[in-house]
């Protein structure tokens, strides 16, 4: 979870399977304090909102139940037409909205989306929205890359073959794991390294509250790290994805070989 301060709003940004969401709750604030639930069914009856949504789901979400969506969208505009953003969730099992309860509660949107409600609330909001939000993604990726330099030159890269953990392998991949089409770079580098989307990771731990990268060990986000770098090069030389995921994979592999010895890894976790 992080803040952003917006106009003298304080905006929550959480991350949700690899995504950011920021809590359109606190950007409702800036209208009106008391009346957010408020703003937001307002802006959910519209139905140029209806209408985005609908297309946003549909490019990210394939489990988008788009009947029900037709049916929002018939509706929307009438003055009888209420919604709210849980009800718009279980009948479309939309992810791009999420309703949060407890602590950090409120209704969450992909930054996309919360984008276009900071713009229904007002345009000067977005536009500060947007720059500090790109402010907090830019220390971000300052912050990671300081990590992974610190972390590379503390790892004794030498092989003790009777240390190698096996489950820390990556898998080599099929024919069908290789053939398959990944809808984002994200999931080829997951695949790459783990062994499988960051779907099917969710599917086989639903109890799970982070994500697959979050219960990566520190081995296996320098390798991580590595492949991301590796992947961009590769996209620029003009490589397919099934060439590009084999590679990866191989290189993958490798690495983890490389990287992986008990004691220096203990000391690395033992001070990050």
């Amino acid at each position: 979870m992080a803040k952003i301060e917006v106009m003298k709003k304080e905006i929550a940004v959480h991350t949700w399977n690899e995504e950011d969401y920021i809590c359109i709750t606190d950007i409702a604030k800036y209208k009106n304090s008391d009346r957010t639930d408020d703003l937001i069914r307002n802006w959910l009856r519209n139905r140029n909102t209806i209408e985005f949504l609908g297309i946003w789901e549909h490019l990210n979400n394939p489990d988008f139940n788009s009947v029900e969506f037709d049916g929002f969208r018939k509706q929307a505009g009438l003055n009888s037409f209420t919604l709210t953003p849980s009800q718009w969730i279980e009948r479309t099992n939309a992810i791009g909205i999420i309703s949060k309860r407890g602590r950090y509660g409120g209704t969450y949107a992909h930054k996309d989306i919360a984008f276009e409600f900071a713009s229904w609330i007002s345009v000067e909001f977005k536009l500060y929205l947007i720059k500090e939000f790109q402010r907090l993604k830019e220390n971000e990726r300052k912050q990671l890359g300081w990590d992974i330099k610190r972390n590379l030159t503390k790892i004794n890269y030498r092989i003790h073959t009777d240390a190698i953990k096996a489950n820390l392998i990556p898998p080599e991949l099929g024919k069908e794991q290789i053939n398959l089409t990944y809808a984002s770079e994200a999931d080829v580098l997951n695949v790459a390294l783990f062994g499988m989307t960051a779907k099917e990771w969710r599917a086989k731990r639903r109890n799970s509250i982070g994500n697959i990268r979050d219960e990566a060990n520190v081995a296996q986000l320098v390798c991580l790290s590595n492949l991301e770098n590796l992947n961009a090069h590769f996209i620029n030389e003009g490589m397919q994805q099934a060439e590009r995921v084999t590679k990866l994979n191989q290189i993958a592999i490798q690495q983890m070989k490389l990287l992986i010895d008990d004691s220096a890894l203990k000391r690395l976790e033992a001070e990050t």
